[in-house]
C-alpha cells in the first residue's frame, strides 16, 4: 500500500529513491529497513534488536498515517483549486461576453449614425451638384437675383432687365453652364457676359411667383406652408421657373438659403400718402427662387412674437402686398403667372388691376392705406361683404380681380363648395364658377416614398411587400410592443383631435381587448387617455418624431384618421403610399358618404377614397383584414400605385389654371 501510494505520489516515492540495495544480497529491502539507514550510509547496530524493531514499527505506522493524510487532502486541494479556477474563467467570460455585446451595440450605434449622415452629405450633395455645390437652377436664380440689383443700382433700366431675365429664362441651361465661374465678378463685367450671351434651349414653362406669408422651412403656422413649398418644387420639377416672396419675419429659420445677400439699394412702396423704403433679400431653396421683404419705417410689422393674430393684420399684410407688387414692378420682373394666398394677400388682386394695370394712386380710409379707393371697391360686385354690408371682405375682393382661382380641398367638390361651404361667399362663387378650380393636397414624394426611405429598416414597394413585415416588427421592437408581423397595427397621427377625443377612445377600448395594437403620436389631448387606458397594445408618443412617423406610416396596416381633409399632416394620402388603409374615426361623424357626389369639379384622390376606406368603420376594416385578407391585400397594393403627391393631381390643376390665363 504504500509503495503503491509511492509510486503515484512523487513527493513520497522520493525517499525511496535514495536507497542503496545491499550488494550481497540481491533481494529488495525489507519494509523496516527504509527509516534506519545513517548519513553514511551503514545500518544501525542490533544490541536491542526487539526495541528497535518496536521502535521501527511505531516510525514506520506513523509515517504511513502522516503519508495517508497528505495523500488523501492534496488531490481535494488541488480539485477545489481546479473549480475555483473554472468558476472564475466562467466569470470573465461572461464578463467579456457582456463588453463584447456592449461594444456590438455601440458599433451599430455608431454605424447608424454614420449611415445617417451619409445619407445627409449624399442628399446634400445631390441637391448641390455642379458649379461648386450649386445645381444649374441656383445658379440663373443668382444671376436673376444679380439682374435685379443691377436694376435697384441704376445699371441697367427696367426694359434691359426684362430682355435678361427673358435671355437666362430662355437658355437656362446653357446659361448655367457659361456663367458657373463668373458669379463672382462684379455686376459691371457680369453684366458685359450676359450682353455677349446668345446660346442654349428655349423655355417651356411658366415664371411663376408666389406672394405669400408662409412657406417650409422658413415660416409655418398652418397648411399653407407647406402647401406653398410642396406645389412649388413640383412645379419646379416639371419646368417651370418659380419664385417665392415672403415678409422677412424677425423668426425666419434662413439656415437653408444658398446665396442669401441683401440688394444694396432700398426698394420704396406706398403705404399710408407716403413711399417708405425696403431692404430686399434674395436667395435660393431647393432650386425656387426666395425673396424677403423687410419694411425699415414699419419694422415693428414682422418682428414680432407671432405670425397672426394681431389686430392690425390688415394693415401689415397690406404693407407686404403693396411692397410686393411694387418690387416687381421696380425690377422689370413681367411674370406669366402671379399667385396670391389666402385673405393676407388677396388685395393683391385688387391693387394689381386697380393701381398697376391703370396707374393710378387714391387716399381715404383702410383701403386707401394701399392706394385703392374704398368709394369704387365697396360696392356688392367687388369687396363689399355679402353678410355685413357696412365692410370690404378682401378674400372676396381676391376672389373678384383674380382670373383664376384655385381652391384646396381633398375632398370636396367644386359645386358642393359653391352650394354650401363658401364661409358666407356662396352667392360670390356662383357668379365666379367659371374660374373656380378644386385641387386637393399632396405631399412630397421625395421625402415620403417607401421604396427608398431612409428613415426605414428595410424599404418595399407595391410589387414587394417583404419589408413592410420587416419594419411592422422593428417598430413593434422600438416601442416595446409584443413582436408579432400578424399583430394587426394602428397608427394614430392627429394634429388636432379636440372634436373627437371621445369617440377615438371608444374606438380604442373596443379594439384593444382583441389584441389589436395602437400607437399614437403627436396630440397631447391623449395625455389623460394613456393615464385612463393602461393596456400593454397601446402606447404613447408626445412628441413629433421624424424617423419614428416615417416608421409608424411603414410598420402600420390602419392609419386613424381625424378626416380625409388633412392639408397639415396629409396623413390619408401618405397612408396610401406606404399601405396602411386611412380609416376615419367615425366615417358618419365626418359626413364622407356625403362629401363625393361625383359632380363637377371632384378630385381623383375623393372618388379613390370613396371607392375603398371612406366608407369603413375601424371595425368593419378590421373584420376584412382577418377574414378576406387576400382581398385585402389587393386593396392596399392597388392603393401603394397610386399618385397622390403634390406632383400629381394638384400640380397638373394649377398648370392647367396657369395655361388658361394664356387665352383670356
Amino acid at each position: 500500500m504504500l509503495i503503491m501510494k509511492s509510486l503515484i505520489n512523487p513527493s513520497i516515492s522520493s525517499p525511496l529513491h535514495y536507497s542503496k540495495p545491499n550488494s550481497r544480497n540481491p533481494k529488495p529491502l525489507k519494509t523496516h529497513q527504509l527509516c534506519c539507514f545513517r548519513k553514511n550510509g551503514e545500518v544501525n547496530g542490533l544490541s536491542k534488536p526487539t526495541s528497535q524493531m518496536e521502535s521501527g514499527g511505531h516510525d514506520n505506522a506513523e509515517m504511513s498515517q502522516k503519508q495517508s493524510l497528505s495523500s488523501n487532502v492534496e488531490p481535494e486541494m488541488k480539485h477545489n483549486d481546479i473549480w475555483g479556477l473554472f468558476r472564475e474563467a466562467q466569470q470573465n467570460i461572461l464578463y467579456l461576453n457582456k463588453q463584447r455585446l456592449r461594444a456590438v451595440e455601440e458599433l451599430n450605434k455608431a454605424n447608424q449614425e454614420k449611415q445617417l449622415l451619409l445619407d445627409k452629405i449624399l442628399q446634400f450633395e445631390a441637391e448641390n451638384h455642379g458649379g461648386s455645390g450649386k445645381d444649374k437652377l441656383s445658379i440663373c436664380w443668382e444671376l436673376l437675383h444679380r439682374i435685379d440689383s443691377m436694376v435697384f443700382t441704376g445699371l441697367i433700366n427696367a426694359g434691359e432687365a426684362s430682355d435678361l431675365r427673358k435671355l437666362v429664362l430662355d437658355y437656362k441651361v446653357s446659361v448655367a453652364d457659361v456663367f458657373t465661374d463668373t458669379l463672382q465678378k462684379r455686376d459691371a463685367e457680369l453684366l458685359a457676359e450676359l450682353r455677349h450671351f446668345s446660346n442654349g434651349s428655349k423655355k417651356s414653362g411658366y415664371h411663376i411667383i408666389h406672394i405669400c406669408t408662409e412657406m417650409e422651412p422658413f415660416v409655418s403656422v398652418g397648411s399653407l406652408a407647406s402647401y406653398v413649398s410642396g406645389l412649388s418644387c413640383a412645379l419646379q420639377r416639371k419646368g417651370h421657373l418659380v419664385e417665392v416672396i415672403l415678409p422677412k419675419y424677425a423668426s425666419l429659420d434662413l439656415d437653408g438659403v444658398q446665396g442669401l445677400r441683401e440688394i444694396e439699394a432700398e426698394s420704396y412702396s406706398y403705404f399710408n400718402g407716403q413711399l417708405h423704403g425696403n431692404k430686399i433679400w434674395t436667395g435660393v431653396f431647393s432650386g425656387i427662387g426666395v425673396t424677403f421683404i423687410q419694411p425699415l419705417y414699419y419694422s415693428s410689422f414682422f418682428s414680432r412674437e407671432r405670425v397672426y393674430g394681431y389686430s392690425d393684420d390688415f394693415e401689415r399684410f397690406a404693407y407686404f402686398s403693396r411692397a410686393s407688387l411694387d418690387y416687381i414692378l421696380k425690377s422689370g420682373k413681367q411674370p406669366d403667372v402671379l399667385h396670391i394666398h389666402n385673405w393676407e394677400t388677396a388685395i393683391v388682386g385688387p391693387l394689381f388691376w386697380d393701381i398697376f394695370v391703370k396707374q393710378c394712386l387714391e387716399h381715404p380710409d383702410k383701403l386707401a392705406l394701399c392706394g385703392l379707393d374704398p368709394v369704387r371697391l365697396h360696392r356688392p360686385d367687388r369687396l363689399q361683404d355679402n353678410n355685413k354690408t357696412h365692410l370690404v371682405n378682401i378674400l372676396k375682393g381676391g376672389l373678384v380681380y383674380s382670373n383664376k382661382a384655385v381652391i384646396m380641398s381633398s375632398i370636396y367638390s367644386k359645386g358642393r363648395i359653391v352650394r354650401s361651404l363658401g364661409h358666407g361667399l356662396e352667392s360670390t362663387l356662383a357668379v365666379h364658377q367659371d374660374k373656380l378650380l378644386v385641387a386637393p393636397n399632396g405631399f412630397e414624394n421625395s421625402t415620403w416614398d417607401p421604396s427608398n426611405d431612409k428613415f426605414l429598416p428595410e424599404n418595399f414597394c407595391a410589387e414587394d411587400l417583404k419589408g413592410k413585415t420587416v419594419c411592422k416588427v422593428s417598430l413593434q421592437q422600438q416601442l416595446g410592443l409584443s413582436k408579432n408581423a400578424s399583430t394587426i397595427l394602428v397608427g394614430c397621427i392627429f394634429s388636432d383631435l379636440s372634436d373627437v377625443v371621445e369617440n377615438v377612445k371608444a374606438v380604442v377600448r373596443d379594439a384593444s381587448m382583441k389584441g389589436i395594437q395602437f400607437i399614437f403620436m403627436g396630440n397631447r389631448a391623449l395625455a389623460s387617455f394613456q393615464e385612463e387606458l393602461k393596456d400593454g397594445n397601446v402606447r404613447f408618443i408626445d412628441s413629433h418624431d421624424d424617423a419614428l412617423s416615417h416608421l409608424i406610416f411603414a410598420g402600420s396596416d390602419i392609419m386613424l384618421c381625424q378626416s380625409f381633409h388633412d392639408p397639415v399632416l396629409q396623413v390619408p394620402q401618405k397612408a396610401l403610399k406606404y399601405g396602411a388603409a386611412p380609416i376615419a374615426v367615425n366615417p358618419d361623424d365626418i359626413g364622407f358618404r356625403h362629401f363625393v357626389d361625383f359632380d363637377r369639379g371632384t378630385s381623383k384622390f375623393s372618388q379613390f377614397i370613396s371607392s375603398t376606406f371612406g366608407n369603413m368603420f375601424l371595425s368593419q376594416a378590421l373584420d376584412e383584414i382577418k377574414n378576406n385578407p387576400s382581398n385585402w391585400k389587393r386593396r392596399i397594393m392597388d392603393a401603394m400605385t397610386q399618385d397622390f403627391s403634390w406632383d400629381a393631381e394638384c400640380c397638373d390643376i394649377h398648370v392647367s389654371a396657369y395655361s388658361a390665363l394664356e387665352n383670356l
